[in-house]
């Protein structure tokens, strides 16, 4: 098993399969036990939903009672499933990026914002979505982490569970500096970047985002809200056109 302890019998079934497929096995393999607490948490719904509609002298007990077993059925089964959709990244089942600027596009074009997809700098850096708007310039990458892995900031350092994250954040930051230059010297027009981690999977703080070493890192659906929260510049509609064509012109696409 990866990073398995010398202390502990690897189990002959586990060598040489990735952290993915260990995932998707041990899912598939508890897929009884879950149903079986299922039942268990209907059962316990169906006696609470009795129980209050008896307390407070609600009509037909026994319908309320299978209507709230039922209730927490469905929700117990929708927050399984969505646990699981939420590796969907990271096991490779959908790519980010896509989702990502999907999003991107549906909630900020109509605040005039342009999204260009999968650019490059030529012989440098790569970027999978740089956002040019009223409010600034940003660069979005996104990154998958497995379930268990908690992403946080200590005393301004940035971690991914037990890695320090001061590796990723810098190669992100000097490509925002690369492409502002670029932008800066080929449009005539100030440009700043400030970069953003698109989080897929992992264990976010309360409010899905963390910011530590000139990074923001948060859930792809918080993107669009925070490029919107922290606008600083003021670019004019003919400005925003002319970066887009610079960046179009200048930077590299990726296939």
């Amino acid at each position: 098993m990866p990073g398995g302890s010398i202390y502990v019998p690897e189990d002959e079934k586990f060598t040489g399969q990735s952290p993915q497929q260990m995932y998707e096995k041990f899912w598939v393999e508890a897929i009884s036990e879950r149903r079986k607490m299922r039942v268990v948490k209907a059962v316990v719904g169906l006696a609470a939903g009795i129980a209050l509609a008896i307390r407070f002298a609600i009509p037909w007990p026994v319908a309320v009672g299978l209507f709230t077993a039922i209730v927490v059925a469905a929700v117990d089964a929708y927050l399984a499933w969505r646990a699981h959709e939420d590796t969907a990244v990271w096991r490779g089942k959908r790519r980010g990026e896509v989702i990502t600027g999907r999003t991107l596009r549906r909630r900020l074009a109509k605040d005039g914002y342009r999204v260009l997809n999968g650019r490059a700098v030529r012989g440098q850096a790569s970027i999978d979505h740089l956002v040019i708007g009223p409010g600034g310039v940003w660069i979005v990458d996104n990154e998958a982490f497995g379930p268990e892995i908690d992403i946080a900031q200590y005393g301004g350092r940035l971690f991914f569970g037990e890695k320090y994250g001061a590796t990723m954040a810098k190669g992100l930051g000097d490509a925002a500096g690369s492409l502002a230059e670029i932008l800066t010297r080929q449009s005539g027009i100030q440009v700043t970047i400030e970069p953003i981690l698109a989080v897929f999977g992992g264990r976010m703080p309360r409010g899905g985002m963390v910011s530590a070493e000139g990074l923001i890192l948060l859930k792809p659906r918080l993107v669009p809200r925070v490029i919107r929260a922290r606008a600083t510049d003021a670019y004019t509609p003919e400005q925003v056109e002319v970066l887009a064509r610079t960046a179009a012109r200048e930077l590299h696409k990726m296939s």
